[in-house]
């Protein structure tokens, strides 16, 4: 319990440090107090996948801290300024929106989340998939006014196509929640330019409804979609609000998840980007897909335990969902 106490502070102080700083060396410390604090809570088990979680993590993020430190020594160099704000270099401005796009998992740098998310344990993936993107998030915050616009709008567009994509087929849960968070940082990437108050916004709601789905998912002990269909008769009450999260994830209209989809697609007209807007809308239905999946599997109650009623379950599922999928 000590040694998480001061894994879990370390972790508060190096986003606090990062989100408070002006100063391009105390963010990059913030950074690297906080790679260094999440490193034994993924590595917690002692399992190898664990451990090459940890190690896959290490690396992803040592990479991009230097490029980080590379992108402000240029910028400093170019113009002598170490203030956060004042990044007007060009190529820094680029090496920093690769640096951040390795850290929170953008595509094309989005490879290392899914594995480590896979190895750790739901508690530490609740950690990575919310706070961890907190200090990135506010260095592009900041960094906004200089950054190019068509570079984070082709990287937001392949992260909501990829993360949508690559969810589909996918049967484990934290892989599943892994994508979700990658196609969820193309809707935060694609308006932080046009709109910063935007992002925050869609940050802090799908950091409220992720809590709640890996708090749940903890609390009824599931990893796989096979045993999340038998949970129903555990916790009635808890599976009924997975259900109502996941839907609100999903992004549809009567919850919360379709309050920032929909600022964000009015916001993108604003500025004449219709056709990327429809692109992202689109793009959506792929991850409304899989979070279906995922609802139809938590609201399913099974018949009795018979191999027959199992195997007609299994045989009608597609049809079920791709109904209900239709409907929607």
């Amino acid at each position: 319990p000590q040694a998480n106490l001061i894994f879990i502070a370390s972790l508060l102080l190096g986003t606090t440090i990062t989100i408070s700083s002006n100063h391009w060396i105390t963010a990059w410390m913030g950074l690297e107090i906080n790679t260094l604090a999440i490193l034994p809570l993924i590595s917690k088990s002692h399992h190898p996948r664990a451990i090459e979680a940890a190690t896959k993590y290490f690396l992803t993020q040592a990479a991009a801290s230097a490029l980080v430190l590379f992108s402000s020594m240029t910028n400093a160099w170019c113009t002598g300024q170490w203030d956060i704000t004042q990044l007007t270099h060009p190529t820094s401005c680029l090496i920093l929106t690769s640096a951040v796009a390795m850290k929170l998992g953008l595509v094309p740098f989005h490879f290392w989340f899914p594995e480590v998310l896979q190895g750790s344990p739901l508690t530490t993936g609740l950690l990575l998939s919310t706070i961890m993107k907190l200090p990135p998030i506010t260095l592009l915050y900041m960094t906004s006014p200089s950054l190019n616009p068509t570079l984070l709008t082709t990287l937001a567009i392949f992260s909501t196509a990829l993360g949508g994509w690559m969810g589909l087929n996918q049967t484990q849960v934290r892989k599943i929640l892994a994508f979700s968070s990658i196609s969820h940082l193309g809707w935060m990437a694609i308006i932080i330019i046009y709109n910063p108050k935007l992002t925050l916004l869609n940050f802090y709601l799908y950091t409220m409804m992720t809590a709640a789905v890996f708090l749940t998912l903890n609390t009824i002990k599931v990893l796989k979609l096979s045993t999340l269909m038998t949970t129903w008769t555990k916790i009635p009450s808890l599976n009924a609000m997975l259900l109502l999260t996941l839907l609100s994830l999903a992004g549809l209209p009567p919850l919360t998840g379709f309050l920032p989809k929909w600022l964000i697609i009015q916001e993108l007209t604003k500025q004449d980007m219709a056709p990327a807007a429809m692109l992202i809308s689109l793009l959506s239905l792929l991850s409304l897909f899989f979070y279906l999946r995922l609802a139809y599997c938590t609201a399913i109650t099974l018949p009795p335990h018979t191999t027959n009623h199992m195997k007609q379950w299994r045989t009608n599922k597609p049809t079920n969902i791709t109904i209900a999928m239709l409907i929607t």
